[in-house]
């Protein structure tokens, strides 16, 4: 009797263990859940916004060192990036219009050009997403570490990779939850980079004329040496080396889901802060550059040398330029915040498409994709370990990806709306926008592969491959698998009938069968005919049981769910008539909510006390050559409800559906 007490006990422990780490069990049942997690435009600017805003802290640096002994050229560059900045979002903002339920890059393409362009696109942004994370953690330790003595270089790395595994604890729990508690570092970051633009632009006012002066004289030198091609060569080359800049735009229309309504006004109001933002940011620290004359130093960031310069003859101005780096080394972090908020839902799109394991649509009991996050943190990881946390090698990977997505994005739309031009009054208003767009991606990508190539940028291209084509591999398994399954779907057109339908009530006492099913389809009516057959006269009831599996497809608003809950139950109640067509006595249990086991297993127990004379029956497909790919692919749900139900002494048996190739 000892036995079941500490079994109890193995369950506690474990469900508080849990519930200490990803928090508690949420109810889906709320009628106010969708308002609860869903994100003000405020709080999804902190959430999505920051990777964009960070991007200043590594794009313009990059940018203004590429220009070497011609930074008077920065002018150019503030000037450039700005309109970029304006030009892109302009563009995703008309992605929010008409693609509002969220995906970005990857629904795009699928939608406007064909699935096979979305895969390259979603597989290009979750690779961007995976070094969204691990450029910024990078970076994050760069700024922070800027202010510390050279003999703490060492651990930066180690730094990184601690800040990696608290994130992926937090997203673990929730976006909204992780959100609240970064905003705070958000908005000291926005006043401390306010303060230090404003006070650098204005406390060197006098130096404006003599700026300016000193950049019609370098550029008339340059005109008369290497000629308008060369100025414009450097220029473009700084501008497209800065393209890390414009990495993160992109965020607010892939994360569309977590908009509160209405989504359309939220995502555009959030792209607008994001924009105005980041280019006033990056624009400003262009012209700082110029006027304090700033050039690198080792061991520190250029905006670390530009806060001390700026803030160095001032009271306390040591610690205004700490706070200001600190601030930014800490939006870094909170910039990562949107690889492990995108990333999953990106992933969760390609699932239910078929183009990756059908695993990483599902929900936990927090409504967050725990093995998205997961793989994202990890990879993220890895990747950091690989490059020894270098930006500059990250960078470089992370802005080919993005520039691959914002191409593929920028030609799709172009084309979306030249398609309806009949019916898109403003086609022609949107069409050259997009064009424009797409030019200056593709330029920026082109260059930065030329550059770049041999620095890192073949890692992100043979990382970017390998996934299309395992891409490729999981949809033709599928393909194959659906292919046989729909044979089976002829058993529904063929049901058989003894001829009298039984409508007598279930009786308790008698032998029942269990079966759990999935939506009502040949498959469950192939392990419904095995039972039948394999155990003739033995059963006189029958009951039916289903889990409504809210996942990242259904789980998009309180109409939805409920449609999820009535499509369950009309399946169940098909199967009932099917059983009682039979000769059977039939009844259905069904419940709602993200998890099958955990709901599955306490509706089974419930069964087996009021039907003490039952047995429990699932099927499961089996292939006729197993191997560990087809189980990534294939949960393995009716093992795991069997081994929980054999542990509290109820029979269950797993009938074999084959799935021949």
């Amino acid at each position: 009797m000892a036995i079941p007490e500490e079994r109890w006990n193995w369950e506690e422990i474990r469900s508080r263990t849990r519930k200490t780490i990803i928090g508690a069990r949420k109810n889906i049942e709320d009628p106010n859940i969708f308002h609860k997690i869903a994100l003000i435009p405020v709080l999804a600017w902190i959430g999505l916004g920051a990777d964009g805003i960070s991007s200043s802290s590594y794009g313009p640096p990059e940018a203004f060192i590429a220009l070497g002994n011609h930074a008077y050229l920065a002018i150019f560059l503030a000037l450039g990036t700005a309109l970029t900045v304006f030009i892109i979002s302009y563009a995703y903002t008309r992605i929010i219009e008409h693609f509002p339920g969220g995906g970005g890059g990857y629904i795009v393409a699928n939608h406007t050009i064909s699935e096979q362009a979305g895969v390259v696109s979603g597989s290009a942004l979750l690779i961007d997403y995976m070094l969204t994370i691990t450029v910024s953690i990078a970076a994050c330790a760069d700024a922070i570490f800027s202010f510390l003595p050279l003999s703490y270089q060492p651990y930066k790395l180690a730094f990184g990779c601690l800040l990696i595994l608290i994130l992926i604890e937090l997203n673990l729990r929730g976006v909204k939850e992780s959100v609240k508690i970064l905003a705070p570092i958000f908005f000291v970051f926005i006043a401390a980079h306010l303060l230090l633009l404003g006070y650098g632009i204005f406390a060197h006012a006098p130096r404006i004329a003599p700026v300016a002066a000193g950049i019609q004289s370098s550029f008339s030198g340059d005109l008369s040496t290497i000629g308008i091609i060369g100025v414009l060569a450097i220029i473009l080359r700084a501008y497209s080396l800065g393209g890390g800049t414009y990495t993160g735009i992109e965020a607010v229309a892939n994360g569309m889901q977590i908009m509160r309504e209405p989504r359309v006004k939220t995502g555009k109001r959030t792209m607008a802060y994001m924009a105005v933002s980041l280019a006033a940011i990056s624009g400003g620290l262009f012209l700082c550059y110029l006027l304090w004359n700033v050039h690198p130093v080792a061991g520190q960031t250029l905006n670390a040398v530009l806060a001390t310069n700026v803030f160095g003859g001032l009271p306390f101005g040591q610690a205004l330029a700490l706070v200001t780096i600190f601030s930014e080394g800490a939006l870094l972090c909170v910039a990562a915040q949107t690889g492990f908020i995108d990333g999953p839902r990106v992933m969760a799109n390609m699932a239910i498409d078929s183009w990756l394991p059908r695993s990483f649509a599902l929900l936990s009991e927090r409504f967050t994709m725990i093995r998205g996050v997961i793989l994202m943190g990890g990879v993220a990881l890895l990747l950091l370990l690989i490059t020894q946390g270098s930006v500059v090698i990250l960078v470089t990977m992370y802005a080919i990806n993005v520039f691959i997505t914002f191409s593929i994005s920028q030609f799709g739309m172009a084309r979306f709306f030249y398609k309806r031009r009949d019916t898109e009054e403003h086609w022609k208003r949107h069409i050259p926008i997009h064009i424009i767009g797409f030019l200056l991606c593709v330029t920026i990508l082109i260059i930065t592969l030329y550059e770049k190539l041999g620095e890192g940028g073949w890692l992100t291209l043979l990382m970017t491959s390998v996934l299309i084509c395992v891409c490729f591999a999981i949809h033709r398994h599928y393909s194959e698998v659906a292919r046989w399954l729909r044979k089976l779907d002829v058993l529904l057109d063929t049901i058989p009938s003894t001829g009298v339908k039984n409508i007598d009530p279930v009786n308790t006492h008698k032998m029942t069968a269990v079966q759990l099913v999935t939506g009502f389809n040949g498959f469950g009516v192939n392990t419904f005919y095995s039972i039948a057959k394999n155990f003739p006269g033995v059963y006189e009831n029958f009951i039916f049981v289903s889990i409504a599996v809210v996942d990242s497809g259904t789980f998009k608003g309180t109409a939805e769910v409920h449609a999820l809950a009535e499509s369950t139950e009309s399946a169940l109640l098909k199967y009932v008539d099917l059983a009682r067509d039979m000769g059977f006595a039939a009844d259905y249990r069904m419940d709602l909510g993200t998890d099958v086991v955990n709901l599955a297993v306490p509706l089974c127990k419930n069964i087996a006390k009021q039907f003490p004379n039952s047995t429990f029956f699932t099927g499961q497909l089996v292939f006729r050559h197993e191997n560990p790919f087809q189980r990534i692919l294939h949960n393995e749900t009716a093992f795991a409800i069997q081994r929980r139900l054999h542990y509290s002494g109820i029979t269950t048996v797993i009938l074999p559906v084959q799935a021949e190739r």
